[in-house]
């Protein structure tokens, strides 16, 4: 029997990348998962099989949201993954790319949250965990992501506190460079391939690589269960021993 057998986790951003990797990571070890994205989470889904299932869900339309959790019998697991990116030096940034990316990556993880806790609050215990980022801490060209990923580490802190006596855990997961769609076009954005861009990461890195969706997905998992009961508010760096 694995650590989420009889639970439902619902993944958000799980098309492709730590979304997807979560996903199979959790339906590997038992769970029911829903994964929630704009579009290829079918696709995800089917690849896991019987134990997925895809809602087309855009996290910044909070009806749209709360019609996906209402349609749900219970939620044990909420996993905010869901994120975009729009990189600009900060003197450069459109206002439309500012609004974007706090949207998605902390409004909408807001959206999540509160339906989420519908269910987990009448059930008494529930485990989220949000995906920030080792941006959090300022990167040159990501004012906005910087900015929302900083923002989701002080909700997480907040949320633990104020769901804490309904038997909810709420953890952050801050990964550093690991080798997703997201970041290939990052290397773009500054004109190199993925396959530069994270030789250049690995050379400044202890472990000497980048990481990978699954080792993200790992950790992701490990705070969702009962491995990690007594574990709340807090955010964990999973970065190589990058400083």
């Amino acid at each position: 029997m694995g650590r989420f057998t009889g639970k439902v986790a619902v993944i958000t951003g799980a098309a492709r990348g730590i979304g997807a990797a979560t996903a199979r990571r959790f339906a590997d070890e038992g769970a029911r998962v829903v994964l929630l994205d704009l579009g290829g989470a079918e696709e995800t889904a089917q690849a896991i099989g019987a134990a997925a299932t895809s809602i087309d869900c855009d996290v910044t339309d909070q009806a749209a949201v709360d019609a996906a959790f209402a349609g749900l019998d219970r939620v044990d697991v909420l996993v905010n993954n869901a994120g975009i990116t729009r990189d600009n030096l900060f003197f450069k940034l459109p206002k439309d790319d500012w609004d974007a990316v706090l949207a998605v990556n902390l409004t909408g993880v807001y959206h999540c949250c509160q339906a989420a806790q519908r269910h987990m609050v009448k059930q008494r215990h529930g485990k989220i965990v949000s995906l920030s980022s080792r941006s959090a801490l300022g990167n040159r060209g990501q004012a906005n992501y910087a900015a929302a990923k900083a923002g989701i580490q002080a909700l997480t802190a907040t949320l633990a506190i104020e769901l804490g006596p309904f038997g909810i855990n709420v953890n952050a997961v801050a990964p550093g460079y690991i080798a997703t769609a997201m970041t290939a076009a990052t290397a773009e954005r500054i004109g190199m391939t993925a396959q530069e861009h994270q030789q250049t990461v690995a050379e400044r890195t202890p472990l000497g690589r980048v990481g990978q969706p699954e080792e993200i997905a790992a950790v992701i998992a490990f705070l969702a269960s009962d491995d990690a009961s007594y574990v709340s508010g807090q955010t964990l760096y999973v970065n190589g021993g990058a400083r």
